[in-house]
């Protein structure tokens, strides 16, 4: 199965309704997430809400409940910020092919001193679990664009843990 990443998603949204200024979505449970969305005036109307659940069904990862809120309500859901990116983890979410095995090699070219390997999946919880093991002590902030990097390139739906 091809996986839909944040990236590609968001993408798909853009180039279907131009009139949205911001769209930003996040996934908030298993097989879940959210699409926040402004248009150019700064507000969502019912009838742009509705264009986007039915996109969202017809068009985006049929595995995902999306549901649609207001742009600024990231903040009171405590959406994690989305940072600038090297280009190879951008190409890679943006890829139609993404899979598990791409992940992985996305994520291990990066890791000079080590691998990170799957270790499992948690369909109840929707979470993936990561090993990464290295030659050289992980600082904190490699741990944290490992973990920036994932949350790219992860499928919408889905959560992950890595353990070093």
């Amino acid at each position: 199965m091809k996986l839909a990443t944040r990236l590609l998603s968001e993408h798909l949204i853009k180039n279907g309704y131009p009139n949205l200024r911001y769209v930003r979505i996040h996934t908030t449970a298993p097989n879940t997430a959210v699409i926040y969305a402004w248009n150019e005036d700064l507000q969502l109307s019912e009838q742009e809400i509705s264009q986007l659940k039915r996109f969202a069904s017809g068009y985006l990862a049929p595995y995902v409940c999306f549901k649609i809120k207001e742009y600024p309500m990231i903040q009171k859901d405590q959406v994690p910020e989305v940072y600038e990116l090297p280009d190879r983890i951008t190409e890679a979410a943006m890829s139609r092919n993404l899979d598990q095995y791409r992940i992985l090699a996305v994520i291990n070219g990066m890791l000079p001193n080590g691998e990170m390997t799957f270790m499992r999946y948690d369909a109840h919880a929707g979470t993936i679990h990561f090993q990464v093991s290295t030659t050289t002590k992980i600082t904190e902030i490699e741990k944290d664009l490992i973990c920036q990097y994932l949350y790219e390139l992860i499928p919408l739906g889905s959560r992950f843990e890595v353990s070093y």
